[in-house]
């Protein structure tokens, strides 16, 4: 039996290319995501895709006020 992905579930990747980590080496300044969610992008759930990118507001809110 095989299975077809499902294209509602595709979560696209927030990376723009811009691959520089911030002074403190916690997040990647071009999408915010830590180098642990950048390494487990591939492997991970839509539903877990969807937790990152839901988290990536607050860093950039945390990020312009630092």
């Amino acid at each position: 039996m095989s299975t077809t992905p499902d294209p509602d579930d595709y979560v696209k990747s927030p990376c723009v290319r811009v691959c520089q980590l911030d002074a403190r080496r916690t997040y990647c300044l071009g999408c915010l995501r830590t180098l642990e969610e950048i390494t487990r992008w591939g492997g991970m759930t839509p539903d877990q895709r969807r937790a990152v990118l839901a988290a990536l507001p607050g860093r950039e809110a945390r990020r312009t006020v630092a």
